[in-house]
């Protein structure tokens, strides 16, 4: 799966955000940017949309969460620590 990347830490997820949706949640995976597309409810104002992804995807692996690369972009890099990419896809559902 082109958006899952296992390193020593743990797996890096690459993801597109859409802020200002209706309701947190995963839309499935953009075959061509090779992201997993994330719907989240908070504005992209002050970090507070980068606070609800990181919250978000903390409580849906039960792990911790850190944004390593596109803190000011909808594309984002997040670092799921201590899991390995077959767990990450399992809690995913793919």
């Amino acid at each position: 799966m082109k958006f899952l990347k296992e390193t020593k830490g743990g797996t890096l997820l690459f993801i597109h955000v859409q802020p200002k949706a209706k309701k947190n949640a995963i839309e499935g995976i953009d075959e061509w940017r090779g992201r997993l597309k994330v719907k989240i409810k908070a504005p992209p104002v002050e970090g507070k949309a980068n606070k609800e992804v990181v919250k978000f995807f903390s409580k849906l692996f039960g792990a911790e969460v850190e944004i390593v690369k596109g803190e000011t972009s909808r594309e984002k890099d997040l670092l799921v620590k201590g899991l390995s990419a077959e767990e990450v896809k399992k809690k995913l559902g793919f």
